[in-house]
């Protein structure tokens, strides 16, 4: 059975759930770029809450784009401000010395195409929770996959997600309480080596 998952801007711990309980894992390649999503959008957990990190896009909807075809917008010094951000909301927490200066180059090297930078970021993530990522890119746009695990419409932002996982120590909870389901950097930096138990121990 396949699991079919959209390639996200460091995914939601949800998008990585389903990727650390398949064994055969897709990534949709054909679809049509939507802006409000996952796609270029990563929530963290800041100072102040829950705060939304976007990159910078080259899209209009006239174009009606593929998602893989889709630019970064690099005149915007955004890497900067992410990785700023990131370093803000979690230089406090376990973890991210330990992971530091494997991601610091997603925010130091310039990237193009969002789609690539994205499957990079997704394989980072995996490298540093020791989780095997090779997914199969699709061919052709199915809107239905009836008989596998259609996980694609995790990368909708907006969508209300009915799905309850196990709370973990966030650096900010004892503020502004606990937030379900940020980007799986929340996680990683939280739980540090215990990230992939940890998603294997979740189901959607």
């Amino acid at each position: 059975m396949k699991t079919i998952i959209h390639p996200a801007y460091f995914p939601s711990i949800a998008n990585f759930v389903a990727i650390a309980n398949t064994t055969n894992l897709y990534v949709e390649s054909e679809d049509s770029f939507q802006k409000q999503t996952y796609r270029n959008r990563a929530y963290i957990y800041g100072a102040n809450g829950k705060l939304a990190l976007n990159i910078p896009v080259r899209y209009t909807q006239k174009e009606r784009q593929k998602y893989k075809d889709v630019n970064i917008a690099n005149d915007e010094k955004w890497q900067d401000h992410h990785w700023k951000s990131i370093q803000s909301a979690y230089r406090t927490s376990p973890f991210f010395e330990y992971y530091e200066d494997e991601l610091k180059p997603l925010f130091t090297e310039k990237k193009e195409c969002l789609f690539e930078f994205n499957l990079e970021c997704m394989s980072s993530i995996a490298q540093c929770i020791e989780l095997e990522f090779n997914p199969t890119r699709t061919t052709v746009f199915m809107r239905d996959y009836k008989d596998d695990n259609d996980y694609r419409y995790l990368v909708n932002a907006k969508a209300p997600l009915d799905i309850s996982f196990d709370s973990y120590i966030q650096v900010f909870s004892e503020k502004h309480g606990y937030i379900p389901n940020l980007s799986i950097l929340d996680l990683l930096f939280n739980e540090g080596p215990n990230t992939l138990n940890y998603l294997q121990s979740q189901s959607i």
